[in-house]
C-alpha cells in the first residue's frame, strides 16, 4: 500500500493491530513457534468474547451475525 486514500479504510485494521500488539504480543515473550498459537487465541477472544464499545458493547461476531440476519430478511 502506498499510504494514500481515505483514512477510514485503514482505521479498523490499525485498531486491531494496536490491540493485538499491546494486549497480547508485548505482554508475552513469544518464540516463533508459540506466537502463532498465542495470536490465534487472542483473535478468537477479540472476535467472540471481547465486547466493543463502538458496537454497542457487543462482540464483533454477534454484531456481524445480527447485521447479516437483518440483511437476509
Amino acid at each position: 500500500m502506498d499510504g494514500k486514500g481515505p483514512w477510514p479504510d485503514n482505521v479498523f485494521v490499525e485498531r486491531l493491530s494496536r490491540s493485538l500488539k499491546y494486549d497480547e504480543v508485548y505482554l508475552h515473550a513469544y518464540d516463533m513457534a508459540a506466537a502463532r498459537a498465542g495470536i490465534t487465541r487472542y483473535l478468537a477472544f477479540y472476535n467472540d468474547e471481547r465486547a466493543h464499545q463502538a458496537l454497542g458493547y457487543q462482540t464483533p461476531a454477534a454484531f456481524y451475525a445480527r447485521t447479516m440476519n437483518k440483511a437476509a430478511a
